[in-house]
């Protein structure tokens, strides 16, 4: 019919397309028109992924990894808070022993231990605190022993608490004292062994619990300076004599002075003089370290000798110091004397030792060696000035024993601490005599009985 078109016959006229020299292949499907419908298309499932969901596995994957990597810092374990716990205050100073080990009288230490209960009530059965010396040595006997490789000793024990007491919530604070004999060797850190201090404090609960506390002490020796010491030295088959100057003590920090005079240098004779020039001088101080090893009961008889308490001995030797010396002496050949005057002092970098010594077998020494290199000339009587080399030379070596000791700091010594003794108090004030009445004594007395009544 003219005017109305029907749907199902309707087909677009094909446009005019340009004329290609390829030839053009023909569509195999059927151009049939689109069916247009509200309902949303279904996707067939394909084995290919679209790439949006590739990237967001890669997140993924990505994300897992590194929570993996950082779940056990995320999320740390954290242990059960205790019952109670130790600390400790100390009220005493510095630990220092003074002058030697055997006129030292000790030192005092003191404080309080502190108990910080947590709960609102617990019960302790045993609180002790014990005070212990330990050995620790780098070259034990035998290789991965405990045994034999340190050696505890118990000084003194506090008890505090030996029936089961309970204990409320808040702070409870148990004071100690102890006087530490003077005899002990100081804290020592040596390349053979260590001496080391601690106080360890266990308390046992009820339940079974144990509530431990460890703290380190440092104890030092402190040596009062004396008189200063004059050696004298001499050097055969020549008369050489040297006399030295040196301090009483020493310390690890600072310097100090050491004077030293060479005679009989000039031998005269009848037309000629023949002397002896001081080339150079070198010094150096050496630490000699000492540590008797013992064995246990185990392995006592890997021990030469065998026996109980025997061991092995091990020795070290370094130089804490040293220096060159070729200036700075003074030499008179009329007098036949050469004076030498320098300063030395320890490396602070290398960590000096003190000296000590203990019935452990550890043992710290110092000793001061000075080599001397002097030269041989000979001349003429009338013309001194025209010295001429012999070619000989000497090298004069000797050495001096140092006394290596700490400061006396902030540490105060016991002696200065008791309280003075019957002996140390003065004569009193002279005593009125008897028989001697004031009268204005007995007029006051008399009054104030008068104002009683």
């Amino acid at each position: 019919m003219p005017g109305r078109l029907l749907s199902s016959l309707v087909r677009v006229a094909p446009s005019p397309m340009p004329k290609l020299d390829k030839p053009v292949k023909a569509h195999t499907a059927p151009l049939f028109p689109p069916v247009y419908s509200y309902e949303a298309p279904t996707v067939k499932e394909t084995s290919t992924r679209s790439q949006e969901s590739l990237v967001m596995d890669i997140f993924k994957r990505h994300d897992k990894h590194h929570a993996d990597k950082k779940s056990p810092k995320a999320s740390p374990k954290v242990d059960p808070q205790a019952a109670a716990s130790l600390n400790m205050s100390v009220e005493s100073p510095p630990i220092v022993f003074y002058n030697s080990a055997a006129s030292s009288t000790g030192a005092i230490f003191s404080g309080q231990l502190m108990m910080n209960v947590h709960e609102p009530h617990v019960t302790i059965d045993k609180f002790e605190m014990r005070l212990l010396a330990i050995v620790s040595t780098r070259k034990p006997v035998v290789q991965h022993c405990a045994d034999c490789s340190s050696q505890t000793t118990e000084i003194h024990k506090w008890e505090f608490l030996t029936h089961p007491t309970s204990l409320r919530h808040g702070s409870h604070s148990y004071p100690f004292s102890h006087l530490l004999p003077g005899h002990l060797p100081a804290t020592t850190h040596g390349n053979l062994a260590t001496l080391d201090y601690y106080l360890s404090a266990v308390a046992t609960a009820a339940n079974g619990d144990k509530i431990a506390y460890r703290r380190s002490i440092d104890i030092k020796r402190a040596i009062f300076p004396g008189n200063e010491k004059h050696s004298v030295r001499i050097f055969p088959p020549t008369n050489l004599t040297a006399a030295v100057k040196l301090p009483p003590v020493i310390h690890p920090i600072g310097d100090f002075p050491l004077e030293m005079r060479l005679s009989g240098i000039v031998q005269n004779k009848e037309d000629s003089q023949t002397r002896w020039r001081l080339r150079k001088l070198n010094w150096r101080i050496e630490e000699t370290q000492k540590f008797v090893a013992p064995a246990c009961d185990k392995h006592i008889s890997k021990v030469a000798g065998g026996g109980e308490g025997k061991g092995v001995l091990h020795e070290d030797v370094r130089a804490i110091a040293n220096e060159e010396v070729k200036t700075g002496w003074k030499t008179d050949f009329e007098r036949g004397e050469i004076d030498v005057e320098f300063r030395a002092a320890c490396n602070v970098s290398l960590k000096p030792l003190c000296d000590m010594e203990s019935q452990s077998g550890m043992s710290v020494k110092h000793n001061l060696i000075v080599e001397m290199v002097v030269a041989e000339e000979w001349a003429p009587l009338k013309k001194l000035s025209q010295a001429t080399p012999t070619g000989a030379a000497r090298v004069l070596r000797t050495q001096f024993h140092l006394t290596l000791t700490e400061r006396s700091g902030m540490g105060i010594a016991w002696d200065e601490e008791q309280p003075p003794l019957y002996e140390d108090v003065p004569i009193s004030p002279p005593t009125y005599v008897n028989d001697c009445e004031d009268p204005f004594l007995s007029v006051t007395s008399s009054r104030s009985g008068s104002f009683s009544l």
